[in-house]
Order: structure tokens, then sequence, then C-alpha cells
């Protein structure tokens, strides 16, 4: 039976969610196109209408949850500067956000692996990441543009940080320490080094 193209477009977009939240869980290797296939509620063999291999699938679930962090960072930007700082942080250090692996951030969960994947992969991720930091770069403080660059920078570095941190203990109050932290160190005032 031929799907039409809508149902077309619906089964891949169902794919690549289905794909993105179980590469955060489990890590690229962790699982396999069956699996993400039977996921999703469809058929394996239905994966290679949509995509040319596993590779493929990586790159472009990447590529989308990267594009969807820089939607949603946008929006947060539209405040002005300093509530915008506040607000990305708040938001990215949020506490639930240590919670599922499978709605953590791309950066957070799958960097190691992106590294070692490279290619397309990461390429898409260095782009994404460009993307999300002149977001980050936009709202932040500095005496120059080379100081609000590096304060972007090292804000990054860090929300990512905490979050890794605060994923990979296992004491909830430790974890919520490591968020709160970040929070407080990357707002825009703290640590601003200006």
């Amino acid at each position: 039976m031929r799907v039409s193209k809508d149902q077309a477009a619906e089964n891949r977009a169902r794919i690549i969610e289905v794909a993105s939240q179980q590469f955060r869980q489990k890590g690229f290797d962790g699982i396999g196109v069956a699996d993400l296939m039977k996921n999703a509620g469809l058929t394996h063999g239905g994966f290679y209408g949509h995509f040319a291999s596993k590779d493929d699938l990586i790159a472009v679930s990447c590529d989308e949850a990267m594009k969807r962090s820089a939607e949603k960072w946008n929006t947060l930007a539209e405040q002005g500067p300093e509530e915008a700082l506040a607000a990305i942080v708040s938001s990215y250090l949020a506490k639930n956000h240590s919670g599922g692996l499978a709605n953590s951030c791309t950066m957070a969960m799958l960097a190691p692996d992106i590294a070692r994947h490279g290619g397309e992969v990461q390429t898409n991720f260095t782009n994404g990441t460009k993307k999300l930091l002149e977001i980050l770069e936009s709202v932040t403080s500095g005496s120059s543009d080379k100081a609000r660059r590096e304060r972007a920078i090292a804000t990054m570095a860090g929300l990512v940080g905490a979050v890794v941190l605060s994923r990979a203990v296992n004491d909830p109050a430790f974890a919520n320490e490591i968020l709160d932290a970040g929070r407080a160190f990357f707002g825009p005032e703290e640590g601003s080094g200006d």
C-alpha cells in the first residue's frame, strides 16, 4: 500500500524525532535501525525509503535537534539582553533538564559520540553550535566583540558542562547544586569577567 506524500513526510519526521530521543538516551551505537523503526511505530523495511543509511539518519537528527535548540534560544533572545541571557541560562539549566536522557540537550548528551563519528554529523553539530553561540553572543555583555565572544564561549561550555555533571552524578541534591551554581555563575552579572 502506497502512502501519501503528507504521510511519508509525517513518517520521516516521526523517525527523526524518535531517533533523536533514542540517540540521546542510548548513544549512536546503543540502538539499531530495527529498534528505532519499531519505536517509531513503523516497519524496518520502510527505513530506506527515508534515509540512505543509519549515518544519514544520525546526521539529519543531529541537525534537526540543533535547529530546535536555536529556535528556542532565538525565542528567549527576543527579550532584552539581560533578561534574554538569564532566560537562556535558566532554561538550559532547568532542574527537569537533568531528568530523562531522551529529552536532554544534544550537546550535553552526544558530544563525545559526535567527536568520534566525524563527517556530516560533526559538520552539522559544528554549524549548530556556532548558531547557538551566535545567539548567546548577542545577549552577552562585554567591553568588546572579542570579550563578548569569549564570555559566550565560556558560558556555553559551562552550561553544557553543568548539565553533563548533573547527569553523571547519582545524588539528586548534588545534581541540583551543580545546576544552581551554574545558574548563579553564568547569569547576566555573575562571572562576567568584565
